[in-house]
């Protein structure tokens, strides 16, 4: 599926987002790749429902209209990745978005206001989450039910692995 564009922004926007957000997050990341061992990933997700796709609604009067729409409905979920790795004094980086179907249950207006109010869907992508009080509204999901909070531990496991890093590198286990 190939995103449509997104508050003004050009197809992939989950990518291309997700790859500003490194800088933005990580201010000395410039100083820091050098280094060799340093992995850094940023992730960004918007829902799409019906081609139009929605980022966090930001007021409660957003959520509610969005709820409306969201009541019944299924959409894709996309979550762009961008990963970067120093080694051998060397610096790598890898875009791919990630894809879930997700199915919303029907809403009454009663649950609809509700949710809207306690404040949660204003502050995240799409107007939801899985693992919070919109957790009950959500029916099904097709694909990677990571991705849906935010990052695809497969995708990104796979992501390191072309770029010569194995996941179990990257944990901090007692030997």
């Amino acid at each position: 599926m190939t995103l449509p564009g997104y508050a003004g922004q050009p197809s992939g926007t989950g990518v291309v987002t997700a790859s500003g957000l490194v800088p933005e997050v990580v201010p000395g990341a410039a100083e820091v790749l050098p280094a060799d061992g340093v992995v850094i990933v940023g992730c960004d997700t918007m829902l799409e429902i019906d081609g139009i796709p929605y980022g966090k609604p930001g007021t409660p009067e957003n959520a509610v209209e969005l709820w409306r729409r969201l009541s019944e409905a299924t959409g894709v979920l996309v979550t762009g990745h961008h990963v970067i790795v120093s080694s051998g004094g060397q610096v790598h980086s890898a875009n791919r978005n990630a894809e879930t179907l997700v199915h919303f249950a029907d809403l009454s207006e009663e649950e609809i206001q509700a949710y809207a109010a306690t404040g949660e869907p204003q502050a995240v992508a799409g107007g939801f989450t899985i693992d919070g009080f919109g957790g009950p509204f959500i029916t099904g999901l097709e694909g990677d039910p990571h991705n849906v909070v935010g990052i695809s531990l497969p995708l990104l496991r796979m992501m390191l692995a072309d770029l010569g890093v194995t996941w179990h590198d990257l944990w901090n286990v007692p030997a």
